[in-house]
């Protein structure tokens, strides 16, 4: 206890009560967040996202004078999709696009984005872009989707829809046996949403006196980022820099690679110039990366 209160006297230790420095600038307003920076020629970007949560996508129409101005997957072709593979033997591999191609998965899936100086013209832009869809059943649900897993499958691979499937205790039913009282229940947990102050946030631009890519990311993993990006787009790691300006909060919703982010990298590689994207708050409550609705028993 002495030695405690000897390192609290000292503000050092375990338990010491040290001041928070970021206070003092954001309450007089100089935070710098990815919407506080300004960059000659920043381009704003702006998704269409799938309306619907499940169908094949069978064409994308570009508005004829404005097609340069906008990106479907096809256009990407430089760029691999993001991909997460895991060790465990249930597990079922899938690959995210960046934009969505062949077919749609949920509801606000990028589709195409557009870019334009100002957020509103790129919204105008992306707005004109026409979606043919074959809307195919919904799975909103995991019962639903495991009792339908033999006619409509999220991904066609897959053999069933179970993404991953894991045991807790391999002797459970031994242990049943066992016990004194055994109580059952179905729990349906309901589908959850982050809602951080600041939603994604990400700008981009090429560094032509280092020739690397510059990203400006609302991240809680910088290195995590650079490291798929630089996969995902064929750079060497040391041509990619990410860097995580302030941040809004995230709760968890900024501790995975986003499409957005590498849409708009891409977007700054390719073009040589900054480029921008700021998630509203409906297309974060409608395509953010939640936690889906989930049946336990």
């Amino acid at each position: 206890m002495e030695a405690n209160h000897s390192l609290e006297g000292r503000g050092q230790g375990v338990g010491a009560r040290v001041l928070r420095k970021e206070d003092a600038r954001h309450l007089h307003g100089k935070g710098r967040f990815v919407a506080d920076i300004a960059m000659p020629d920043l381009q704003e970007v702006a998704f269409l996202r799938s309306p619907v949560a499940h169908a094949r996508l069978l064409s994308i129409t570009k508005p004829q004078r404005l097609a340069a101005s906008v990106i479907v997957r096809e256009d990407m072709p430089g760029a691999k999709d993001i991909v997460a593979d895991s060790a465990f033997p249930s597990y079922q591999p899938s690959a995210q696009p960046p934009l969505a191609s062949g077919k749609v998965r949920f509801v606000g899936e990028p589709v195409a984005m557009a870019f334009a100086p100002t957020p509103a013209e790129a919204e105008d832009i992306a707005e004109q872009v026409l979606l043919e869809l074959d809307e195919l059943t919904a799975l909103t649900e995991v019962a639903q989707a495991q009792q339908l897993a033999g006619d409509i499958r999220v991904h066609e691979h897959w053999h069933d829809n179970n993404f991953l499937m894991l045991t807790a205790d391999k002797n459970f039913e031994a242990r049943q046996r066992e016990a004194t009282v055994v109580v059952h229940r179905k729990i349906d947990l309901a589908r959850q949403c982050m809602v951080p102050m600041e939603g994604k946030a990400v700008l981009a631009y090429w560094d032509h006196q280092f020739d690397q890519l510059v990203v400006y990311s609302a991240t809680q993993v910088p290195h995590m980022i650079r490291t798929i990006l630089s996969h995902c787009l064929g750079l060497e790691q040391e041509r990619v820099r990410v860097i995580s300006p302030d941040v809004g909060g995230a709760f968890g919703y900024k501790c995975v690679l986003q499409q957005e982010e590498l849409c708009i990298a891409w977007l700054a590689m390719t073009y040589k110039r900054p480029f921008r994207f700021i998630e509203d708050r409906r297309e974060h409550l409608t395509a953010g990366a939640i936690r889906a609705s989930t049946t336990m028993n």
